[in-house]
């Protein structure tokens, strides 16, 4: 007599219990099953040209960011695709009133109100959905554990559970995670080696902006970002980042630069703001917002010995504006002529801009891609950036702005504040 399957384990194949053997690598055969495109040019970029089939990606932030909205308003605008959408968190109507206030219209999305693990697997295997999407990882369990939701043994069975169903049923699962006050995210640390992406969420909660970065991708690049303006209907994607980080100025103000950088493989103009002024205790401040502050005092002491200013008993903040924060080193340039800017009083025009690293001994290094930095620059009307001697060969032929190739930190700052 045939035995029934057991319950909440439907969802397997049959070919799950054939044995594996080990097999030449040149004799596997590579599906040629393309990307899904979610309607969500940021989030596509982020996840490396698309979701993958099959894979289990993870989310997190801090509570209150937008992780729930932005994964709702995925589900509900996917309209060529099935979703399922489980909250742990939220009852069916409350829900519908975010739904309601984001999109409008019809959707193919299910909404399912449970944290039971097995209980939402039986669902998603009747259901067959194209997109599971379980908020949060945190309130599932699961009953082969005896433990209370959220506690570690829970995250790591709920979290298999859910990996064994994308791998065999190929349907791509996100996870909303939350995060610790350290910043870590919640749960074991095997929760971000069972997963194929982690995704950070981050924000000031200052700021409209949101921003999402790949913090593992086995799929594509770590180095991309996406950008949100939190709304009241939602998030809206950011498509041109350069306007947004900077400000509409009338009048030269001291204090203030502009740096070309990169994130990823998209180029962006960002307004880097410094304050330097006489410390008034015995021991200067040294602050910055969006900028490691370790880079900061080193630029500061190259100032000090390299060129002669004495920074020493001033007080000195930094900020990067729109609350981005920023790893490229092509932004050192940038730094020090704002923070000379403020502590001599003297704006830089508002149509220069700056795209190199500075060096221990005030030498101005290359940064890569400066094509595209200065193509970026050119489209948003600035007329002069600041670059290393050694990228003249990468200076595009075409350009109309003037680009100043300098070697030492000192012929930056005789041009700009002569």
């Amino acid at each position: 007599m045939e035995k029934a399957p057991e319950a909440g384990n439907h969802w397997k194949k049959s070919s799950d219990l054939i044995t594996s053997v080990p097999t030449r690598i040149s004799d596997i055969k590579t599906s040629s099953e393309s990307r899904i495109l979610l309607p969500d040019e940021e989030l596509n970029r982020v996840l490396g040209g698309g979701l993958v089939p099959g894979s289990i990606t993870l989310l997190s932030g801090e509570p209150g960011i937008g992780k729930s909205t932005l994964l709702l308003q995925l589900a509900l605008k996917a309209k060529n695709l099935k979703v399922l959408y489980v909250t742990g968190e939220e009852s069916e109507q409350q829900v519908k009133m975010r739904a309601e206030r984001i999109v409008s219209g019809e959707s193919n999305s299910y909404i399912l109100t449970e944290t039971n693990s097995k209980t939402i697997l039986d669902a998603a295997s009747k259901l067959e959905p194209e997109l599971v999407i379980i908020d949060s990882i945190q309130t599932l369990w699961s009953s082969d554990v005896e433990s209370s939701p959220g506690s570690v043994s829970q995250i790591r069975e709920c979290s298999t559970q859910f990996m064994k169903f994308a791998k065999q049923t190929n349907t791509p699962v996100f996870l909303i995670g939350h995060i610790t006050k350290d910043g870590n995210i919640a749960g074991p640390k095997v929760l971000e080696h069972l997963v194929d992406t982690v995704l950070i969420f981050e924000g000031d909660r200052n700021y409209v902006f949101r921003l999402v970065r790949a913090f593992k991708n086995r799929f594509g690049s770590t180095a991309e970002l996406a950008i949100y303006e939190m709304k009241g209907d939602g998030l809206r994607e950011v498509s041109n980042p350069s306007e947004v980080f900077l400000s509409q100025r009338d009048e030269s103000l001291s204090g203030i630069a502009v740096s070309a950088m990169l994130e990823g493989v998209r180029p962006m103009l960002i307004e880097v703001q410094a304050l330097a002024s006489t410390a008034v205790y015995g021991t200067p401040q040294r602050s910055g917002t969006g900028f490691d502050l370790r880079r900061l005092n080193m630029l500061l002491a190259v100032l000090e010995k390299r060129c002669g200013f004495r920074l020493a008993q001033k007080d000195v903040f930094l900020s990067i504006a729109g609350g981005l924060r920023v790893d490229d080193p092509a932004i050192d340039l940038a730094v020090v002529c704002s923070v000379l800017s403020s502590s001599e009083d003297i704006a830089i025009p508002g149509k220069y801009c700056f795209a190199a690293e500075l060096g221990l001994s005030g030498e101005i290094r290359p940064v890569n891609r400066v094509e595209q930095r200065i193509a970026e620059a050119e489209r948003l009307g600035f007329e002069k950036i600041f670059i290393s001697h050694y990228n003249k060969k990468q200076i595009p032929a075409k350009t109309t702005m003037e680009v100043v190739a300098c070697k030492r930190i000192e012929e930056v700052l005789r041009v700009v504040f002569g």
